[in-house]
């Protein structure tokens, strides 16, 4: 070969075989991120369904029912605390490493789901009165957040 055959196959390299890896990089990281996007939700919904066990593991508290909760006894009012105290945990980890402002697509819909189940939680009205000195520590960003859920929900429920 030439030299101006091979000075044409650099100028091809250059302009074509460049552009392309580089495409084919950014790709790689797009896919690569989708993937660790979709194995943080996996476990927070694994560890959410782990919490839903919890609670059907306690029956007398009465945590999936619609209706007023009965008179609890102390042990059963500290039970639902730690319970309220583990949900508030697992919403700010969501919240940490689920939500961002601009989210779009497939982000936006994950995170979607976690904000039904807080609106979902906040519908209760112990949890609303426990919130005070539930979120006593939490991320500020995640307090604001979970603190206007429970405010619309509850202006909801009163008109």
């Amino acid at each position: 070969m030439s030299l101006e055959t091979w000075e044409l196959l650099s100028y091809v390299v250059t302009v074509v075989g460049l552009p392309l890896a580089i495409v084919t990089f950014v790709l790689e990281q797009r896919k690569e991120r989708e993937n660790e996007d979709e194995e943080v939700y996996q476990l927070l919904a694994d560890n959410y369904t782990d919490f839903l066990k919890l609670v059907m593991a306690h029956p007398d508290l009465q945590l999936r029912s619609n209706r007023e909760s009965l008179v609890l006894s102390a042990e059963q009012e500290e039970r639902k605390l730690v319970l309220f105290e583990i949900l508030i945990s697992l919403f700010e980890r969501a919240y940490l490493l689920a939500y961002d402002p601009d989210m779009r697509g497939k982000r936006l819909r994950r995170w979607m789901s976690w904000e039904d189940y807080m609106r979902e939680w906040c519908q209760r009205e112990d949890f609303r009165q426990h919130l005070p000195r539930l979120l006593v520590g939490e991320d500020a960003d995640f307090v604001a957040h979970i603190n206007q859920i429970a405010q619309e929900v509850a202006s909801a429920q009163t008109r």
